[in-house]
């Protein structure tokens, strides 16, 4: 007996969790943060109210090091507020604090033990919330992703998908917990100090001052040059990671054509590409970067020249000194960080837009008042007309009736629409001209979910993630056991297959089920489909990889199983769809015939002369 796959239960959980298929998005920049701070902002709250008592604290131990230096060793009168006077005078005066100088210096290492204390929590919260908006855009990014219509998908790349989801993020997410979180700091810091230095020298705080709006200045003048070099680089490194997305998962075909040094040259002139921007970026930040710090210390280089100036006229004390050249150097350098916020808000704003695009996109409409009809009744195509783009029809003026219970054949030359017309009744695509219903009711008013879940669908190119093959064949079905998915395999011819490997259906298949042969692969979709047992089964060119004989006990086992269902067979190779009920070709988006092999061989026509071509040895691809 075969063990279950031990996680296939918290796998199919996870791949048929469902998204929220009603969202619709309309989000600014300013909205689309609001909603990713959900559930985190109280953190970020907490982390700002730790930070401004680090602040706070961090302003008394100059002034108490000025009164010791002024008050206590010197003799200079103290001018304190009523607090510090009541403090002074409880511990015995200033005579007393002269005697026994460890006071002041234990004071001033509770403070430094609180603002430890503060800064921890500064740091907990602000990493907390950080971690947790992550989380959330995350989630809501997939999620989303999830519900946004097939068209949507065909015309963005997955690369850059994945890297919208990943690097984008992250520039928001540091930005939200390096920078936007420490500006509320940085203000009251700054209001703080200013406020002390003007307390102690007027004349001093005008220096101080002066440095903020030409900081705040240049910062603007950079933001606009960074944010537009930023976004050009952020595009190209989704042009990179789609190029290595690609050859990651085609890397056999590349190598099958001997194409290694063409997709390496490739792969290094967009990374030069890449590189050269970054360069250019970096060159910006550099001047960015080492001209504020030239500023900046041509600040604090004025500003202690001209304090010891002010103290050695007598206009400013010792400990004033002390102090103000303190509270300049708190001061001076979250100003200049205030600055690199100022061009960090370019960056993320570029990030945000990236992501705005994806969450903004419009999911699938949700089906107003939805019904769930019977799905094993007649399937009817009236007048259906498709365009991928403008002016080229892939489907033009289709009408077709398949009877409920019957198998029907679809045979046609590729892009004659074969596989449009199965995606437009999964609604896929969404159908723009015509009608399709099932048991008399039209497909857009079924709910989207119990249309699809009746629809049992074999893909032309079958997908497998990259787990064992029972997680594989199982995440079609709810909690299915292992005699289910055996039944399901056998009737695939896969079974027996499956059993001669050595961990059976715990084989770990790879990335696509790259460990797989096509035929194997095929057949492994057939019975993740056979496991749902929906009323409706199609089979796109899903037997081009396996045998004819392979192909014809698979055909058997259909029958003889999931007889009650409808079938819909579509193939190149006239042997899989000649036992069925009523076969249809199309020719370049139209019905060309139409009726039951003998019918279609009597008339002569194009299932006739394809019919001839194979059966004398020319080989299944004529048919297209």
């Amino acid at each position: 007996m075969v063990s279950k796959p031990p996680i296939l239960n918290d796998f199919v959980r996870k791949l048929t969790m469902k998204p929220n298929k009603h969202q619709k998005s309309t989000y600014t920049s300013p909205s689309l943060l609001m909603f990713f701070l959900q559930g985190s902002w109280r953190f970020f709250l907490l982390s700002i109210v730790a930070s401004i008592a680090v602040t706070a604290l961090d302003m008394l131990s100059p002034r108490i090091i000025s009164f010791v230096v002024d008050s206590v060793l010197g003799d200079t009168p103290s001018s304190l507020s009523p607090l510090a006077e009541w403090l002074v005078s409880s511990v015995g005066g200033v005579s007393a604090i002269r005697d026994a100088l460890w006071l002041p210096a234990l004071l001033i290492a509770c403070i430094a033990i609180l603002s430890a204390a503060c800064k921890y929590a500064n740091i907990y919260y602000n990493t907390k919330g950080a971690e947790s908006m992550m989380r959330h855009m995350r989630k809501s990014l997939y999620g989303h992703i999830q519900t946004l219509p097939n068209d949507w998908h065909q015309s963005n790349k997955t690369g850059d998908i994945i890297q919208r989801c990943t690097s984008d993020v992250d520039m928001v997410r540091n930005f939200v917990a390096d920078q936007m979180t420490s500006v509320v700091r940085i203000v009251i810091l700054v209001i703080f100090a200013l406020w002390s230095i003007v307390s102690i020298h007027p004349r001093l705080a005008i220096v101080a001052f002066l440095a903020i709006p030409i900081i705040l200045a240049y910062s603007t003048f950079f933001r606009s040059r960074i944010g537009h070099l930023f976004e050009e680089c952020d595009e190209n490194e989704g042009v990179l990671s789609t190029i290595a997305q690609e050859n990651l998962t085609g890397v056999r075909v590349v190598r099958a054509f001997g194409r290694e040094d063409y997709e390496k040259d490739r792969f290094e002139r967009q990374n030069q590409v890449y590189t050269n921007l970054w360069v250019r970026l970096c060159k910006y930040l550099a001047y960015f970067w080492s001209s504020g710090d030239l500023l900046s210390g041509i600040q604090v280089m004025l500003f202690i020249v001209l304090g010891a100036v002010f103290c050695v006229r007598g206009e400013m004390t010792s400990g004033e000194y002390i102090a103000i050249v303190s509270y300049n150097a708190m001061m001076i350098w979250p100003v200049r960080q205030l600055g690199r916020v100022v061009s960090e808000m370019s960056k993320a704003g570029v990030s945000i837009g990236r992501i705005k695009y994806i969450m903004n996109a419009a999911p699938e409409a949700p089906v107003e008042e939805p019904c769930r009809p019977d799905m094993s009744g007649d399937i009817e195509f009236s007048h259906v007309s498709y365009a991928y783009e403008e002016g080229k029809d892939v489907l033009s003026d289709v009408s077709f009736r398949i009877e409920g219970g019957t198998v029907f054949g679809i045979l046609g030359s590729t892009g004659s629409g074969k596989t449009t017309l199965m995606y437009l009744l999964d609604r896929l695509c969404e159908l723009r001209e015509g009608s399709i219903t099932v048991g008399g009711v039209d497909i857009r008013s079924i709910d989207r979910e119990w249309l699809r879940s009746h629809i049992g669908m074999v893909l032309q190119e079958p997908f497998l993630f990259s787990r064992t093959l029972g997680e594989n064949l199982a995440i079609a079905a709810e909690d299915p056991d292992m005699d289910a998915i055996r039944e399901a395999a056998s009737a695939a011819c896969l079974d027996e297959t499956v059993m001669s490997f050595s961990q059976g259906y715990d084989t770990v298949v790879g990335e696509r089920g790259v460990t797989l042969s096509g035929g194997q692969k095929q057949r492994a979709a057939i019975a993740r489909m056979l496991l749902q047992n929906t009323p409706i089964m199609i089979f796109d060119d899903s037997l081009s990889a396996v045998d004819a004989q392979t192909d014809a006990m698979i055909r058997q086992r259909l029958r003889e199983r999931f007889g009650g269902a409808t079938v819909i067979l579509i193939s190149h190779r006239l042997t899989t769809l000649m036992q069925a009920d009523s076969i249809m070709v199309l020719d370049r988006g139209r019905i060309a015939e139409m009726g039951t092999h003998g019918e279609l061989m009597d008339r002569g026509g194009i299932y006739r002369q394809i019919y001839d071509l194979q059966m004398s040895g020319a080989g299944e691809e004529v048919a297209e």
